[in-house]
């Protein structure tokens, strides 16, 4: 039921932008889980994988680690409703939990751009001061770095959402996925001009806040980079390559969602606007933790042999098991617990 009259509690928003697909909606859920399930697994293995070895206790795998737990925080905020939503035939969302979303996702734009800020600023200390690094990005400072981050975008988006929900709404179709901040004002019948020269100044600060320390990062890294060997020309395209990845994806993503939220996207077909609204939001939580688990050498050789020693200790234990339960002659086991060509099984006569 759409609202149309005056309003200042309305209980709940109707999403207008899903398409009536039929059947084919258990196909979509299933593929849209499946896509969690990746997403969750992806960015969880690796945040453990930083925070159990020592050996990556520094600053670079701080801000990773950082980035990991954002991709899962912005999915959490998106896939949980977005899978309700494609099995529901009514696509309604109650108002305390689309202004929860709008946190959510918001707050997950804001520090994905700020991390990857000083991200490249990480690397313009490694790549044009190796011998200052250590003094001058210490592993307890990323961490502060990070606390920054967060604490800055939290704040930013509390203020939108107060502004938000003191508006007296007279509609309640969000012509969108999800819930979208610009989007919910539009359905107020009051003066939002406040609400709109916020909006425009936060999505301004959280545009060239990252923006600054990423030019000036990126200037300095290529100065170096035409002075230097090819050597270290090959290992500064390496090691940026999956950070410029990351930023130019997540800022194609962001960049279209906005036109489409600010301007009139009639002409674009109903479809590809769908696509368009959820790239950013599906796409980077995956790339991330595929780019920099292939990309990064540590990380990936941290990888392999937490999977070889899992895999050799799985092996262990299962001759073991089998020995206890007398399937095994412990006799007939070689010099190293290998079994060669003397393994026999006993009978359960013998």
């Amino acid at each position: 039921m759409v609202v149309n009259s005056t309003s200042s509690t309305l209980s709940y928003f109707i999403l207008g932008a899903y398409l009536p697909v039929g059947n084919l909606r258990y196909l979509y859920f299933t593929l849209t889980a499946l896509l969690y399930v990746a997403v969750v697994v992806a960015n969880t293995s690796l945040i453990l994988l930083i925070c159990t070895n020592r050996g990556l206790r520094e600053p670079m795998y701080v801000f990773l680690c950082s980035l990991f737990v954002n991709e899962l925080y912005g999915s959490t905020g998106l896939f949980p409703l977005l899978l309700g939503q494609i099995l529901s035939d009514v696509h309604a969302v109650s108002a305390s939990l689309c202004f929860l979303q709008i946190f959510c996702l918001y707050t997950y734009a804001s520090v994905e751009f700020c991390n990857l800020a000083i991200m490249s600023y990480d690397r313009y200390l490694a790549i044009c001061s190796p011998l200052q690094y250590n003094t001058r990005m210490p592993w307890n400072r990323a961490l502060v770095w990070i606390a920054v981050i967060w604490l800055y975008s939290c704040v930013k988006l509390l203020i939108t959402l107060s502004l938000n929900i003191r508006l007296p709404l007279c509609r309640n179709v969000i012509n969108s996925l999800y819930c979208h901040n610009y989007l919910v004002v539009q359905l107020a019948c009051s003066d939002t001009t406040l609400n709109n020269i916020y909006g425009l100044f936060t999505t301004v600060l959280t545009i060239i806040v990252p923006l600054v320390p990423i030019i000036f990062s990126y200037m300095r890294i290529l100065r170096v980079c035409f002075s230097a060997s090819q050597q270290k020309r090959q290992k500064a395209v390496s090691t940026c390559a999956p950070h410029l990845v990351s930023l130019l994806n997540f800022s194609l993503g962001c960049f279209t969602e906005i036109l489409q939220s600010r301007f009139d996207m009639s002409t674009v077909p109903r479809t590809l606007r769908v696509i368009l609204s959820l790239y950013f939001l599906l796409i980077q939580p995956l790339l991330n933790p595929l780019m920099y688990g292939l990309q990064m050498s540590k990380i990936r050789t941290m990888y392999k042999h937490l999977m070889c020693s899992k895999t050799l200790r799985g092996g262990r234990d299962f001759y073991l098991q089998m020995i206890q339960s007398h399937r095994i002659c412990p006799l007939c086991l070689g010099p190293h617990g290998d079994q060669g060509s003397r393994i026999h099984e006993i009978s359960p006569l013998q």
